[in-house]
Protein backbone atom coordinates (compact mmCIF):
# COMPACT_ATOMS: atom_id res chain seq x y z
CA UNK A 1 0.00 0.00 0.00
CA UNK A 2 1.32 3.43 -0.97
CA UNK A 3 0.48 6.29 1.40
CA UNK A 4 0.98 10.01 0.76
CA UNK A 5 1.22 12.51 3.61
CA UNK A 6 -0.16 15.83 2.36
CA UNK A 7 2.01 18.40 4.10
CA UNK A 8 3.93 21.56 3.26
CA UNK A 9 6.55 21.00 5.96
CA UNK A 10 8.98 18.10 5.46
CA UNK A 11 10.77 18.91 8.75
CA UNK A 12 7.64 19.04 10.90
CA UNK A 13 7.62 16.38 13.61
CA UNK A 14 4.16 15.07 12.72
CA UNK A 15 4.96 14.82 9.02
CA UNK A 16 8.23 12.98 9.65
CA UNK A 17 6.66 10.53 12.08
CA UNK A 18 3.81 9.66 9.72
CA UNK A 19 6.12 9.15 6.75
CA UNK A 20 8.47 7.03 8.86
CA UNK A 21 5.57 4.99 10.21
CA UNK A 22 4.19 4.32 6.75
CA UNK A 23 7.61 3.24 5.46
CA UNK A 24 7.85 0.41 7.98
CA UNK A 25 8.26 -2.34 7.04
CA UNK A 26 8.01 -1.27 3.38
CA UNK A 27 9.33 1.91 1.65
CA UNK A 28 5.90 2.87 0.34
CA UNK A 29 5.23 6.36 1.72
CA UNK A 30 6.00 9.85 0.53
CA UNK A 31 5.33 13.46 1.46
CA UNK A 32 3.38 15.47 -1.09
CA UNK A 33 3.45 19.26 -0.83
CA UNK A 34 -0.21 20.26 -0.71
CA UNK A 35 0.36 23.46 -2.67
CA UNK A 36 2.53 21.98 -5.41
CA UNK A 37 1.09 20.23 -8.42
CA UNK A 38 -1.62 20.69 -11.01
CA UNK A 39 -5.09 19.23 -10.61
CA UNK A 40 -7.02 18.13 -13.68
CA UNK A 41 -10.81 17.94 -13.56
CA UNK A 42 -12.35 16.01 -16.43
CA UNK A 43 -15.21 13.51 -16.71
CA UNK A 44 -14.00 10.01 -15.84
CA UNK A 45 -10.33 11.04 -15.77
CA UNK A 46 -9.43 13.31 -12.84
CA UNK A 47 -5.69 13.48 -12.25
CA UNK A 48 -2.92 15.24 -10.34
CA UNK A 49 0.43 16.13 -11.91
CA UNK A 50 3.29 16.55 -9.46
CA UNK A 51 6.87 17.58 -10.18
CA UNK A 52 6.59 16.94 -13.88
CA UNK A 53 4.76 13.63 -13.77
CA UNK A 54 1.36 12.21 -13.04
CA UNK A 55 0.80 11.38 -9.37
CA UNK A 56 -0.62 7.89 -9.51
CA UNK A 57 -0.72 4.60 -7.65
CA UNK A 58 -1.57 6.33 -4.36
CA UNK A 59 -3.80 4.14 -2.20
CA UNK A 60 -4.38 6.50 0.72
CA UNK A 61 -3.65 10.05 1.83
CA UNK A 62 -3.15 11.58 5.26
CA UNK A 63 -4.13 15.25 5.04
CA UNK A 64 -2.04 17.57 7.20
CA UNK A 65 -3.78 20.74 6.09
CA UNK A 66 -2.72 23.94 7.85
CA UNK A 67 -5.48 26.34 8.87
CA UNK A 68 -4.11 29.06 6.57
CA UNK A 69 -4.65 26.91 3.45
CA UNK A 70 -7.92 25.20 4.39
CA UNK A 71 -9.74 26.25 1.20
CA UNK A 72 -7.05 25.06 -1.22
CA UNK A 73 -6.00 22.11 0.90
CA UNK A 74 -9.48 20.64 1.09
CA UNK A 75 -9.81 21.10 -2.68
CA UNK A 76 -6.68 18.95 -3.14
CA UNK A 77 -8.10 16.29 -0.83
CA UNK A 78 -11.32 16.33 -2.90
CA UNK A 79 -9.24 15.78 -6.01
CA UNK A 80 -7.73 12.63 -4.49
CA UNK A 81 -11.23 11.51 -3.49
CA UNK A 82 -12.39 11.98 -7.09
CA UNK A 83 -9.54 9.68 -8.12
CA UNK A 84 -10.81 6.99 -5.75
CA UNK A 85 -8.01 7.46 -3.20
CA UNK A 86 -8.85 6.77 0.45
CA UNK A 87 -8.50 9.86 2.65
CA UNK A 88 -8.27 9.08 6.35
CA UNK A 89 -9.93 12.45 6.98
CA UNK A 90 -12.11 13.54 4.10
CA UNK A 91 -12.46 17.05 2.72
CA UNK A 92 -15.99 17.64 4.00
CA UNK A 93 -15.04 16.48 7.51
CA UNK A 94 -11.99 18.78 7.57
CA UNK A 95 -14.18 21.69 6.46
CA UNK A 96 -16.71 20.98 9.21
CA UNK A 97 -14.08 21.00 11.95
CA UNK A 98 -12.36 24.13 10.64
CA UNK A 99 -15.60 26.12 10.74
CA UNK A 100 -15.74 26.78 14.48
CA UNK A 101 -19.35 27.92 14.51
CA UNK A 102 -20.51 24.99 12.43
CA UNK A 103 -18.57 22.55 14.59
CA UNK A 104 -20.18 23.95 17.75
CA UNK A 105 -23.62 23.69 16.12
CA UNK A 106 -22.97 20.08 15.14
CA UNK A 107 -21.82 19.20 18.65
CA UNK A 108 -24.87 20.85 20.20
CA UNK A 109 -27.15 18.99 17.79
CA UNK A 110 -25.60 15.69 18.93
CA UNK A 111 -26.08 16.66 22.61
CA UNK A 112 -22.33 16.66 23.20
CA UNK A 113 -21.24 18.82 26.11
CA UNK A 114 -19.70 22.22 25.32
CA UNK A 115 -19.43 25.60 27.03
CA UNK A 116 -22.46 27.81 26.45
CA UNK A 117 -21.55 29.55 23.20
CA UNK A 118 -23.06 32.54 21.42
CA UNK A 119 -22.43 34.67 18.38
CA UNK A 120 -23.86 37.84 16.93
CA UNK A 121 -22.92 40.41 14.32
CA UNK A 122 -23.77 43.94 15.48
CA UNK A 123 -22.78 46.12 18.42
CA UNK A 124 -26.42 46.55 19.46
CA UNK A 125 -26.51 42.85 20.34
CA UNK A 126 -23.47 42.90 22.66
CA UNK A 127 -25.37 43.20 25.99
CA UNK A 128 -27.69 40.30 25.14
CA UNK A 129 -24.74 38.24 23.84
CA UNK A 130 -22.89 38.66 27.13
CA UNK A 131 -25.98 37.72 29.13
CA UNK A 132 -26.52 34.69 26.90
CA UNK A 133 -23.30 33.04 28.09
CA UNK A 134 -23.82 33.93 31.75
CA UNK A 135 -22.01 37.25 31.92
CA UNK A 136 -18.39 37.95 32.81
CA UNK A 137 -15.89 36.44 33.08
CA UNK A 138 -16.20 35.07 29.56
CA UNK A 139 -13.99 34.08 26.65
CA UNK A 140 -13.99 35.74 23.23
CA UNK A 141 -12.59 33.66 20.37
CA UNK A 142 -11.59 34.83 16.93
CA UNK A 143 -13.01 32.23 14.52
CA UNK A 144 -9.92 32.32 12.31
CA UNK A 145 -7.49 31.95 15.21
CA UNK A 146 -5.30 28.90 15.84
CA UNK A 147 -3.00 27.67 18.62
CA UNK A 148 -4.56 30.06 21.12
CA UNK A 149 -4.10 33.18 18.99
CA UNK A 150 -7.18 35.42 19.09
CA UNK A 151 -8.53 33.96 22.35
CA UNK A 152 -9.22 36.60 25.00
CA UNK A 153 -10.38 36.18 28.60
CA UNK A 154 -12.58 39.10 29.63
CA UNK A 155 -12.80 39.23 33.43
CA UNK A 156 -15.37 42.05 33.67
CA UNK A 157 -18.46 43.00 31.74
CA UNK A 158 -16.90 46.31 30.69
CA UNK A 159 -13.83 44.52 29.33
CA UNK A 160 -16.06 42.08 27.44
CA UNK A 161 -18.05 44.92 25.89
CA UNK A 162 -14.86 46.69 24.80
CA UNK A 163 -13.22 43.59 23.29
CA UNK A 164 -16.35 42.45 21.41
CA UNK A 165 -16.99 45.97 20.12
CA UNK A 166 -13.38 46.21 18.93
CA UNK A 167 -13.65 42.92 17.02
CA UNK A 168 -16.95 44.01 15.47
CA UNK A 169 -15.31 47.31 14.52
CA UNK A 170 -12.68 45.61 12.37
CA UNK A 171 -15.30 43.25 10.88
CA UNK A 172 -13.92 39.91 12.07
CA UNK A 173 -15.99 36.93 13.09
CA UNK A 174 -16.01 35.87 16.73
CA UNK A 175 -17.84 33.65 19.15
CA UNK A 176 -18.31 34.14 22.87
CA UNK A 177 -18.18 31.33 25.44
CA UNK A 178 -18.78 30.96 29.14
CA UNK A 179 -15.61 30.75 31.20
CA UNK A 180 -15.21 27.47 33.09
CA UNK A 181 -13.33 28.65 36.16
CA UNK A 182 -13.07 25.23 37.79
CA UNK A 183 -10.95 23.96 34.88
CA UNK A 184 -8.07 25.95 36.39
CA UNK A 185 -6.38 26.76 33.06
CA UNK A 186 -6.11 23.08 32.10
CA UNK A 187 -7.59 20.99 29.34
CA UNK A 188 -7.30 17.43 28.10
CA UNK A 189 -6.28 16.58 24.52
CA UNK A 190 -7.75 13.23 23.50
CA UNK A 191 -6.29 11.68 20.35
CA UNK A 192 -9.05 9.75 18.60
CA UNK A 193 -8.45 7.17 15.88
CA UNK A 194 -11.57 5.49 14.58
CA UNK A 195 -13.84 4.73 17.51
CA UNK A 196 -11.34 4.89 20.36
CA UNK A 197 -9.12 7.30 22.24
CA UNK A 198 -5.59 5.96 21.76
CA UNK A 199 -3.78 8.56 23.90
CA UNK A 200 -4.57 11.51 26.12
CA UNK A 201 -2.60 14.31 27.75
CA UNK A 202 -3.45 16.98 30.26
CA UNK A 203 -2.21 20.44 29.30
CA UNK A 204 -1.74 23.09 31.96
CA UNK A 205 -1.39 26.80 31.24
CA UNK A 206 1.68 28.56 32.58
CA UNK A 207 1.21 30.89 35.58
CA UNK A 208 -0.73 34.02 34.68
CA UNK A 209 -2.09 32.45 31.48
CA UNK A 210 -5.43 30.72 30.92
CA UNK A 211 -4.66 29.24 27.49
CA UNK A 212 -3.15 25.77 27.86
CA UNK A 213 -1.78 25.45 24.30
CA UNK A 214 1.77 24.09 24.23
CA UNK A 215 2.61 26.83 21.70
CA UNK A 216 1.72 29.34 24.44
CA UNK A 217 4.11 27.81 26.94
CA UNK A 218 1.77 25.28 28.53
CA UNK A 219 3.04 22.01 29.96
CA UNK A 220 1.78 18.50 29.23
CA UNK A 221 1.60 15.18 31.01
CA UNK A 222 -0.13 11.89 30.35
CA UNK A 223 -3.77 11.85 31.43
CA UNK A 224 -6.14 9.21 32.70
CA UNK A 225 -9.58 9.91 31.30
CA UNK A 226 -12.98 8.83 32.52
CA UNK A 227 -15.49 6.77 30.51
CA UNK A 228 -17.57 9.94 30.06
CA UNK A 229 -14.57 11.82 28.66
CA UNK A 230 -13.80 8.92 26.36
CA UNK A 231 -17.39 8.83 25.05
CA UNK A 232 -17.43 12.61 24.61
CA UNK A 233 -14.17 12.64 22.62
CA UNK A 234 -15.23 9.81 20.32
CA UNK A 235 -18.68 11.35 19.87
CA UNK A 236 -17.17 14.72 18.96
CA UNK A 237 -14.90 13.19 16.31
CA UNK A 238 -17.84 11.23 14.92
CA UNK A 239 -19.98 14.38 14.77
CA UNK A 240 -17.38 15.95 12.47
CA UNK A 241 -16.97 12.75 10.43
CA UNK A 242 -13.27 12.52 11.34
CA UNK A 243 -11.40 9.23 11.63
CA UNK A 244 -8.40 10.98 13.19
CA UNK A 245 -8.95 13.92 15.52
CA UNK A 246 -7.53 15.79 18.45
CA UNK A 247 -10.45 16.59 20.74
CA UNK A 248 -9.81 19.22 23.41
CA UNK A 249 -11.93 18.84 26.56
CA UNK A 250 -12.19 20.77 29.79
CA UNK A 251 -13.35 19.29 33.04
CA UNK A 252 -16.32 21.17 34.46
CA UNK A 253 -18.61 20.66 37.44
CA UNK A 254 -21.23 19.30 35.04
CA UNK A 255 -19.02 16.92 33.05
CA UNK A 256 -16.58 17.08 30.14
CA UNK A 257 -17.04 19.95 27.69
CA UNK A 258 -15.58 20.11 24.18
CA UNK A 259 -13.56 23.19 23.28
CA UNK A 260 -12.38 22.19 19.81
CA UNK A 261 -12.08 19.28 17.40
CA UNK A 262 -8.83 19.39 15.41
CA UNK A 263 -8.59 17.54 12.09
CA UNK A 264 -4.76 17.78 11.91
CA UNK A 265 -3.70 17.22 15.52
CA UNK A 266 0.01 17.44 16.25
CA UNK A 267 1.82 14.28 17.27
CA UNK A 268 4.85 15.58 19.15
CA UNK A 269 3.20 16.63 22.39
CA UNK A 270 0.87 13.64 22.65
CA UNK A 271 3.58 11.09 21.83
CA UNK A 272 6.06 12.59 24.28
CA UNK A 273 3.50 12.90 27.07
CA UNK A 274 1.85 9.50 26.62
CA UNK A 275 4.67 7.35 25.23
CA UNK A 276 2.23 5.97 22.64
CA UNK A 277 3.29 5.41 19.02
CA UNK A 278 0.37 7.43 17.68
CA UNK A 279 1.83 7.67 14.16
CA UNK A 280 2.05 3.90 13.94
CA UNK A 281 -1.59 3.55 15.05
CA UNK A 282 -2.68 5.98 12.32
CA UNK A 283 -0.92 3.85 9.70
CA UNK A 284 -2.43 0.66 11.11
CA UNK A 285 -5.91 2.21 10.85
CA UNK A 286 -5.32 3.04 7.20
CA UNK A 287 -4.07 -0.46 6.44
CA UNK A 288 -7.21 -1.94 8.00
CA UNK A 289 -9.69 0.42 6.38
CA UNK A 290 -8.35 1.75 3.07
CA UNK A 291 -10.10 0.31 0.05
CA UNK A 292 -9.98 1.51 -3.56
CA UNK A 293 -12.72 4.07 -4.09
CA UNK A 294 -13.73 4.06 -0.41
CA UNK A 295 -14.26 7.76 0.30
CA UNK A 296 -17.46 7.89 2.26
CA UNK A 297 -17.44 10.22 5.28
CA UNK A 298 -19.07 8.76 8.37
CA UNK A 299 -20.46 12.04 9.72
CA UNK A 300 -23.28 14.25 8.51
CA UNK A 301 -24.49 17.81 8.61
Amino acid sequence: MKIAVLSRGPKLYSTRRLVEGARRPRPDAARVDTQRGENKMAPASPAISYRGGRLGDIDAVIPRIGASITFYGTAVVRQFEMMGVYAINESVAISRSRDKLRSMQLLARRDIGLPVTGFAHTADDIPDLIDMVGGAPLVVKLLEGTQGVGVVLCETRKAAESVIEAFFGIDVNIMVQEYIEEAGGADVRCFVIGDRVVAAMRRQAKPGEFRSNLHRGGSAETARISPAERRTAVGAARAMGLNVAGVDLIRSNHGPLVLEVNSSPGLEGIEEASGVDVAGLVIEFIERNARPGRTRTRGSG
